[in-house]
């Protein structure tokens, strides 16, 4: 009796979280849809829509195929998905993300890094605690959805103004939503946990910007380049965070019960692949520039 009433509240709750799921998700989506189409009524530059989209599709491509990804019983799958993804992360980051912080504004944006950085620790650590009430979006999602969200308000005041669409801004947007996307795709399928919540984080760009191309509103440097460094830090947090470890216990590169031998074998495997994720990114930088 007792345990048909426990299975019976835990269907229910799964109901009620596949809900959520699909309520997190989809209404990004939906608003992202609705504010591309006020966007253009009121005659908002298409380059704002169409680089709100390109970030939504790259993220959109990559967490398929990380949760797909899941479903391999290959032991080195994980090192090479989180590693390369990581790695082409933490390059990007370096590569696109901090260079516009530290344009905007060289103090603040350096700053704002340091503040995006350690706050996403601190979220991501504190919010541990969190991961038991089985929230419709995780930590990874939350903080990708956090950068997301700073990064739109800066796009938003900033890209309206641009001459056209650049190249470097498409390698920009992919080389680091479409790993991202992987990597929390990833991670919530080994949770057994839906991906439609990171539809948010997809969305989240032009959620913002959008909002701030149709009002026009153009922040400070000193403010464009604080938030742009906030973004940056709790992007380049999540990068670091997804990076392979091969430690007892680890998500990105569970090495439990393993020899040394093989544990070495394993962080060699996780070096080779992070930086292989780097050095494509970097190659598409260069050829882009």
């Amino acid at each position: 009796m007792q345990t048909s009433k426990l299975q019976s509240v835990t269907e229910s709750w799964h109901r009620i979280r596949s809900d959520s799921d699909r309520i997190v998700g989809g209404g990004g989506l939906l608003a992202l849809i609705v504010l591309s189409g006020v966007a253009t009524l009121a005659g908002v530059n298409w380059k704002l829509v169409a680089i709100s989209w390109t970030a939504f599709a790259a993220m959109a491509i990559g967490a398929p195929l990380g949760a797909r990804a899941v479903q391999s019983e290959h032991p080195l799958e994980p090192i090479w998905g989180y590693g390369l993804a990581s790695g082409a992360m933490v390059t990007s980051a370096a590569l696109f993300l901090v260079p516009q912080a530290l344009g905007q504004h060289g103090r603040l944006g350096s700053l704002g890094i340091a503040v995006g950085f350690l706050g996403g620790y601190v979220g991501h650590t504190v919010g541990h605690r969190f991961t038991h009430l089985n929230l419709p979006i995780d930590s990874t999602a939350a903080e990708l959805t956090v950068h997301a969200l700073s990064a739109g308000a800066i796009i938003g005041a900033i890209y309206t103004a641009m001459p056209s669409l650049s190249s470097i801004l498409g390698v920009a947007l992919i080389s680091h939503k479409a790993p991202a996307g992987y990597a929390a795709a990833r991670r919530l399928a080994a949770q057994g946990r839906s991906v439609v919540p990171l539809l948010l984080p997809a969305a989240a760009v032009g959620l913002v910007a959008l909002p701030v191309g149709i009002v026009g509103f153009a922040p400070a440097s000193t403010l464009r380049g604080l938030l742009f460094g906030i973004a940056a830090g709790v992007f380049l947090h999540v990068a670091v965070d997804l990076l392979p470890e091969c430690t007892t216990g680890s998500e990105t590169c569970p090495a439990d019960g393993d020899s040394h031998l093989h544990r070495d074998r394993l962080r060699t495997h996780a070096a080779l692949s992070a930086t292989l994720g780097g050095t494509a990114v970097a190659l598409a930088w260069a050829f882009v520039v």
